[in-house]
């Protein structure tokens, strides 16, 4: 998997509110999603965009900043892409990525992928030039495999578990919530979803835990999507963003026994070993493409 950039935490914000918007700007988390869609009521569109592409004028601390289109069958997705793309803001705030909500099929992709082409984007630095997909119903999950395959364009998959829920009639009222499932309620998404981004050396991004005063349930949440593979998850509120991050980031006793392992693998297959002992665990290829998303992402933090 090519780890393109970092999304350990990506807080997500409405597009048609200012304080939030300004004071967004400020935080220094890895994405930051600028929601044009459902935190935006239908009358607001328009104006979301405009307040979107003003706080955009100036740069952000996030190491990136993204937007939350409408979807390609509302009546407001082809002015997002355009306004958006054609937007040029020098000095300003560059837009890393287009996500896409509500992503059933190819077809959603390569909509989206022809305008940002017939737009030039490439040729705008202040233009977003990849997608997100964010996968939401049983249709979408169906043909994930296809969706990160549709385009060149497409760097991320996002599990969007609220909508999922609801397609699927799942019996929960808080966006990943459980309830009292004993085991994990999301694990057969989470892992399909995963899986497509792996095949199509893409990121796979867990979606938002609504509760965000419950610190316990997000930590448990966020330790079983990374430990199934997820990037990085979405956040709702600010106070989410530490845990969020912490969790899915490496430490450094891992990344300094993953360099000491890949270090003496080299070693080993100089001598023309394939497989060598690092303090009682066997390493070979096996082993090291396991260690290599977290050397990657340990080179992108600086670690």
């Amino acid at each position: 998997m090519h780890v393109h950039r970092l999304r350990r935490c990506c807080l997500s914000v409405p597009g048609s509110h200012d304080k939030m918007l300004a004071k967004a700007a400020t935080l220094a988390v890895d994405q930051i999603v600028i929601d044009l869609e459902d935190a935006v009521a239908p009358d607001q569109k328009a104006s979301a965009r405009e307040k979107t592409l003003a706080a955009l004028a100036t740069p952000w601390q996030a190491t990136s900043v993204t937007v939350r289109i409408n979807g390609v069958n509302t009546p407001h997705c082809l002015r997002d892409v355009i306004a958006l793309s054609e937007s040029e803001r020098p000095g300003g705030q560059a837009i890393a990525s287009l996500i896409l909500p509500k992503t059933q099929d190819i077809g959603h992709i390569d909509f989206v992928a022809k305008l940002m082409d017939q737009l030039e984007v490439d040729e705008n630095p202040s233009a977003a030039q990849s997608i997100e997909a964010l996968i939401e119903d049983a249709e979408g999950m169906i043909n994930v495999n296809d969706i990160a395959l549709a385009s060149e364009r497409v760097e991320a998959l996002i599990f969007g578990m609220g909508d999922f829920a609801a397609a699927q009639g799942i019996q929960t009222t808080v966006i990943g919530d459980q309830s009292d499932y004993a085991a994990d309620l999301w694990h057969y998404p989470r892992y399909r979803l995963i899986m497509a981004a792996r095949a199509a050396g893409i990121a796979a991004v867990d979606g938002p835990y609504a509760a965000f005063r419950d610190l316990v349930g997000l930590t448990k949440d966020s330790r079983t999507a990374r430990l199934l593979g997820m990037n990085g998850k979405w956040a709702i509120h600010p106070d989410q963003v530490a845990c969020i991050t912490e969790i899915f980031s490496p430490t450094q006793a891992q990344v300094d026994t993953a360099r000491k392992q890949k270090a003496a693998f080299l070693a080993a297959l100089a001598t023309g070993q394939g497989a060598v002992a690092v303090d009682g665990a066997m390493v070979d290829q096996a082993a090291i493409n396991l260690l290599e998303p977290l050397l990657a992402e340990a080179e992108l933090l600086g670690m």
